[in-house]
């Protein structure tokens, strides 16, 4: 089969239009002669599946690689299904985190072969193969770990359409020393970090082409402080710019420190995951838990830096009581006014968590992405609130909307106990967690304070005011503008969009 204009096609369906797939740009990195006939196409989950098809056939492929990720598991199954029923000739080859572990609980029996593990070279080969007219016999291909000495890097690739509208994603690492049994970067058990020069000098490439905003999908940053210390360095030397990286909470030595608090406000973002902080549950799911560490880090990051944090909490973790959780938040809000994730526990395929299943009646959806619909401690009903909570908490808390306002909901600290009672109350109105406006909250906010509390109006509608009114912009709401006298007295900020969330929240 002669290589034809376009004959592989690297495709995904991302989240939404702003991200980018770095796994793609690595594949086309690394397609060696091949790369000349290959073109990567990037879709979203809100495309039409049909319109989809339809482009992708419309270059007459002859190779068609899918990008299959829990975010576009099913939609990925019905476009490989819908692709193999109008040009069953074309070959469909997946690969992916979603499809790299067993069991697959989504059905992919449509695609011809599936490629486990990392595709950087194992999808070239296999086209290779397939191209020669000699396609390997095994449909399931498991890939070797590729060799970040060798590869090559995909930065050059990521177009001038991405460097002006969508997030950039590098890496400095792949791979995970610790063993969190929910966890899929746990199954590698070690890190393999990229050879740093070739990577700062691919970040210096990215900086010229004029990209402000990193997001580095490294697990553990901050383990190896030589590396990340030069990274750090490097960002420090480019400021204004915005660099996002994953770290781990008990690992801060005073190199790192000194660097991370010479960042200006709103250049840099610490996503940093605790999950519990019940140290019972944390050692059952083998995830270590250095409380002490991990209070003085938040604190010093708190206190002596401008660093936008962003910690995780999961709800539904094997043995976990909702009052542990509650715990768990309100520990963590008297440390930090940073953003706190609340996510919902997931049982991915390839993790060792089922193993807690019979013990603790852990029940899961059977469809992506897999979370938990209860447990022996927290029913279905729970779970529901709890999902509803976390969306609200969302838009009330990590939004900054409503930083000085919201806190009125809990004067005794209790902030689990009354947000969950706010949470409830605003389904009642709403009967939805999606497509509220921020007026419609703020109103909803106001109502619900005038209702169980004895603010004075004037001083509720003030606060809020200030609140809103922040961002450079906006409108004041109808309903508060008899309170509104004072909005000229309100210092607003401006802010891009990769950073006005932190900007809120300052």
């Amino acid at each position: 089969m002669a290589p034809t204009q376009n004959s592989i096609l690297l495709t995904t369906l991302n989240a939404r239009y702003t991200h980018s797939a770095i796994g793609l740009r690595y594949i086309f990195a690394n397609m060696d002669a091949l790369q000349a006939t290959t073109a990567i196409r990037e879709f979203t989950i809100n495309d039409n599946i049909q319109d989809i098809a339809e482009k992708l056939l419309s270059e007459k492929p002859a190779i068609i690689g899918i990008g299959v990720y829990i975010w576009n598991a099913e939609q990925c199954a019905e476009l490989v299904s819908l692709i193999k029923q109008v040009a069953p000739a074309t070959i469909v080859v997946l690969g992916g985190p979603e499809v790299s572990y067993t069991p697959l609980r989504v059905n992919f029996d449509a695609a011809d072969h599936i490629v486990q593990g990392e595709g950087d070279t194992a999808f070239h080969d296999l086209c290779r193969a397939v191209l020669a007219g000699l396609p390997p016999k095994q449909r399931i291909i498991q890939a070797a770990m590729a060799d970040l000495d060798h590869i090559v890097l995909p930065y050059d690739y990521y177009s001038d359409e991405d460097v002006a509208n969508r997030y950039i994603y590098v890496e400095a690492s792949r791979g995970c020393p610790f063993l969190c049994e929910f966890c899929l970067s746990s199954i590698d058990k070690k890190v393999r970090n990229i050879d740093t020069d070739k990577l700062l000098e691919a970040l210096e490439k990215l900086y010229q082409r004029g990209v402000r905003s990193f997001k580095f999908i490294d697990r553990t940053f901050n383990l190896n402080v030589k590396i990340a210390g030069r990274l750090l360095d490097f960002f420090l030397e480019r400021q204004p710019c915005f660099v996002h990286f994953e770290v781990i909470p008990d690992h801060f030595p005073d190199p790192l420190k000194e660097r991370i608090a010479r960042f200006p406000a709103a250049a840099l973002q610490l996503e940093i995951g605790i999950q519990t902080l019940n140290t019972e549950v944390a050692d059952r799911i083998q995830r270590n838990l250095k409380l002490d560490k991990i209070k003085e880090n938040i604190r010093f990051l708190e206190n002596e830096t401008s660093a936008h944090m962003h910690l995780d909490l999961i709800v539904g973790l094997p043995g976990e009581t909702l009052a542990s959780f509650g715990s768990n938040l309100n520990r963590l809000c008297t440390m930090t006014n940073s953003e706190i994730q609340i996510g919902i526990l997931k049982k991915l395929s390839g993790t060792s968590l089922h193993r807690h299943d019979g013990a603790f009646d852990m029940v899961y959806s059977a469809k992506p992405p897999y979370d938990i619909l209860k447990n022996d401690l927290l029913s279905f009903d729970d779970i529901q609130q709890m999902k509803r909570f976390a969306r609200f908490w969302d838009l009330y808390y990590n939004s900054g909307n409503f930083k000085q306002s919201l806190k009125l909901l809990w004067p005794d600290g209790d902030v689990f106990e009354q947000f969950h009672a706010f949470s409830v109350w605003v389904f009642e109105q709403t009967q939805s967690t999606w497509k509220i406006s921020l007026e419609r909250l703020a109103q909803l906010l106001f109502d619900y304070l005038r209702e169980t509390s004895d603010h004075v109006p004037e001083a509720l509608a003030t606060l809020l005011i200030g609140d809103i009114m922040k961002l450079e912009g906006r409108k004041v709401p109808n309903f508060l503008k008899p309170f509104a006298l004072a909005f000229a007295q309100v210092q607003q900020s401006s802010a891009t969009g990769h950073n006005k969330r932190q900007i809120r929240r300052l």
